[in-house]
């Protein structure tokens, strides 16, 4: 039977569902408001006879988690606001270099200090384009705790699926509301395996070289194969190149690797959305208020429907266009400056009116704040 939690944060779902994904390895630094993450893993993982660590910041913290993972570990690390923005030059290189690693940031108000106990969205752009370089990102959300459980699971699932770095971007509401939480049966969610390489000792191993399938094959570093890992531009063995050509297919490679299989990590929730006129797009603790919203109008016989988001990135603009194709309006509900409608805009079109109904002051976005500016958008025909 499956176990059922009550009461706990967002946070320790996180902690719950990292643990059930086979987290072996967890590197941190405590930072307002990620950290009960770390706070429950210090117990669950050497408990489970396995590794936490506190590190000196957040810059070695990533660079923990990148070394554990290369030696076989699945590994998570976590933090918020100016520590996701120290993290981004080893993000950068656990793309370059393939290791599959999950990064939580748990928003905060921003830039710089900002408002280190209240909620934000404000790092959805920054997980997209925070590292330099062209590349894409997984990124994944959500607005309740049964979905911060599942959103870790599969941020662990396409890490090793795609030997990816991938983020979870929560917020603070999330991350310390309290709600109960099922925690599945063992196998319930299926659990994807570091895909070791059959070859033998002294068989000559690519450690960049797709199978047709296009997942590539990870030995641990320090077993039977010695490779080459670097953030310089590299070829099949991973030693430096140059080569334009080479440049090109790797580049070509990290992108379309996320790119071309968006279909496979959209991950999403719809309501009401067959007969809307006018339908929200929302994500993380946004989508609660949002859903509210859309529960009370339709109770009132309006045609409004929600898109709720748990995939920021890769952006599913096919899956935005389809379910907004018949609207007349489009809001997306968001606590920023409009960070994902300029995507929304994008995957719509022209054609279509796309607004933002937003709050930036550090307090959560409510049901009478996305009224009130719908009554004024609905009222206008705009």
């Amino acid at each position: 039977m499956s176990k059922k939690i009550t009461f706990v944060q967002g946070n320790e779902a996180c902690a719950l569902g990292a643990m059930y994904a086979g987290l072996d390895f967890y590197a941190g630094y405590p930072i307002t408001p990620s950290t009960e993450i770390a706070e429950t893993l210090a117990v669950m993982l050497p408990a489970a006879g396995k590794k936490f660590i506190q590190m000196e910041d957040e810059i070695s913290s990533m660079c923990a988690i990148i070394g554990a993972s290369l030696t076989g570990n699945k590994v998570m690390t976590a933090t918020s606001g100016p520590g996701f923005s120290l993290k981004q030059e080893a993000l950068g290189y656990a793309v370059m270099a393939e290791i599959p690693c999950v990064v939580v940031n748990v928003q905060r108000g921003g830039p710089s200090t900002g408002n280190p106990t209240h909620v934000s969205q404000g790092d959805v752009n920054q997980a997209r384009w925070g590292t330099h370089g062209d590349h894409s990102i997984v990124a994944l959300s959500a607005s309740n705790h049964q979905d911060v459980f599942k959103m870790t699971v599969e941020a662990f699932n396409i890490a090793e699926t795609y030997r990816t770095p991938v983020i979870l971007l929560f917020d603070e509401v999330i991350g310390h509301m309290r709600e109960k939480l099922i925690v599945p049966e063992e196998g319930e969610i299926p659990l994807v395996a570091r895909l070791r390489t059959s070859l033998k000792e002294g068989v000559n191993y690519h450690p960049y070289l797709p199978r047709e399938d296009g997942r590539l094959p990870m030995s641990d570093f320090g077993d039977v194969h010695r490779f080459n890992v670097t953030g310089l531009y590299h070829d099949m063995w991973g030693f430096p190149t140059d080569k334009p050509e080479l440049v090109q297919e790797l580049l070509r490679h990290l992108i379309d690797k996320i790119e071309n299989n968006v279909h496979k990590m959209t991950f999403y929730k719809s309501y009401f959305l067959e007969d809307a006129s006018t339908i929200l797009i929302s994500y993380g603790s946004a989508a609660r208020s949002a859903l509210s919203v859309v529960k009370q109008r339709r109770n009132r016989g309006e045609s409004i429907g929600l898109l709720e988001l748990n995939t920021i990135w890769p952006f599913p603009a096919e899956l935005v266009r389809e379910c907004t194709q018949h609207a007349d309006l489009v809001a997306v509900v968001e606590m920023n400056v409009g960070q994902l409608t300029q995507s929304v805009k994008l995957a719509v079109g022209t054609q279509k009116r796309v607004h933002l109904i937003n709050r930036l002051d550090g307090q959560m976005i409510i049901d009478k704040d996305i009224k009130r500016i719908l009554r004024i958008l609905q009222g206008r025909g705009i």
